[in-house]
């Protein structure tokens, strides 16, 4: 139980307190120290799960607790986006994902206890609207300004980040809805009986 890959899940389970507290300090540095929190976890998670593959320790908890980790850090972070920006078409968003995620968690614990679980698997669309989440989510935390001193010293636009974050936050929500609606017909014949 207390491999490696594990107890990096856990630390990540940690830090979401820590995100939230960075998140809401009132310094001038809170969104970036936010924002760092939150892409130290999105590593943390990739790097749970080469390690749990290369170390060959997949581990029965390690596949109950890695999507819990994930979800509860992504459920955080949108509920602050959600709230911090106060921008409806964000909001929805926030609660498409949300919603989302729990119906995924709920339709695979249901294909588990019919023995198909590998129907409603990680598809390739799935991860590839993972990784537009973590982008969007990532630049809507940051949310930099003109007078950013890490952007300014590498010469990058601020609205470059803020427009990729929009993007990306819209390209993830209609992945969002694309692989729960084909997941869902995936389970159709048995969600029937």
């Amino acid at each position: 139980m207390w491999t490696i890959p594990n107890q990096i899940t856990l630390f990540r389970i940690l830090l979401i307190p820590v995100f939230i507290i960075v998140f809401y300090l009132p310094v001038e540095w809170n969104y970036f120290g936010a924002f760092v929190v939150f892409w130290f976890a999105a590593i943390s998670d990739a790097l749970d799960g080469y390690l749990a593959r290369k170390l060959n320790q997949s581990s029965a908890f390690g596949a109950f607790i890695d999507p819990v980790a994930d979800k509860l850090m992504v459920a955080a972070a949108l509920i602050m986006i959600a709230e911090d920006y106060q921008i409806w078409y964000i909001a929805v968003a926030a609660m498409i994902m949300i919603s989302r995620e729990i119906f995924i968690s709920a339709l695979r614990e249901f294909m588990s206890s019919r023995g198909k679980r590998d129907i409603v698997a990680v598809s390739t669309l799935g991860k590839y609207k993972t990784a537009a989440q973590m982008l969007g989510i990532m630049g809507l935390i940051w949310q930099p300004s003109a007078n950013d001193a890490l952007l300014n010293f590498l010469y990058i636009p601020h609205q470059l980040i803020n427009g990729a974050a929009y993007f990306f936050y819209a390209i993830a929500t209609i992945l969002t809805v694309w692989t729960m609606v084909i997941y869902f017909k995936a389970a159709w014949p048995e969600l029937k009986d």
